[in-house]
């Protein structure tokens, strides 16, 4: 006789972390929080997926690039979950609740040239950058200036990642030296 698995779900108000923010606030927040998060998620694996599958005369250069950026995104991707229950949410409980929230979409190709790769991550990043300058103004006009905050570092970060794939894009040609 099979055995009954135990429900693990727990009342939802169980988990609600006391705050002073407006309860449509904290959900508004923490709905984009989970987005935001499963977009980290898509792109730190994408970043990775092209770090370990780069090739070519650039390799080693962009390799450590890769890496670099890849270890960056995954740095904050836990103060994104967190963040999100620290006001009084939830958060990303699935790799396919992140497939369907992600917007960052998937490079499953077998080859991808190397300016390629980087291009993609360029826009990849650029993209972000833009999604997270709306989750901010969503977290600053609800008051949550810890959020808001914490989204103003992200934000300088993915500008620079957006940065130095861009300059490893181009040649001489395009007024670099």
């Amino acid at each position: 006789m099979a055995k009954a698995k135990p429900d693990l779900r727990v009342a939802s108000d169980r988990l609600n972390t006391p705050t002073d923010l407006d309860p449509a606030d904290t959900k508004k927040i923490a709905e984009g929080l989970t987005v935001l998060l499963s977009d980290l998620f898509a792109l730190y694996i994408k970043t990775k997926n092209f770090h370990w599958h780069v090739s070519g005369p650039n390799f080693r250069d962009y390799h450590l690039l890769l890496d670099e950026q890849s270890e960056q995104i995954f740095g904050i991707i836990d103060a994104v979950g967190e963040r999100a229950r620290k006001i009084g949410g939830t958060t990303l409980r699935s790799l396919g609740q992140a497939e369907g929230l992600k917007r960052v979409a998937d490079n499953n190709a077998d080859y991808v040239s190397p300016l390629d790769m980087l291009k993609e991550l360029r826009d990849d990043n650029k993209n972000l950058t833009a999604n997270m300058r709306e989750l901010h103004g969503v977290t600053d006009e609800a008051g949550d200036c810890s959020t808001t905050s914490l989204l103003e570092e992200w934000i300088d970060q993915s500008e620079e990642r957006t940065w130095f794939l861009y300059e490893s894009t181009r040649d001489g040609t395009q007024g670099g030296h």
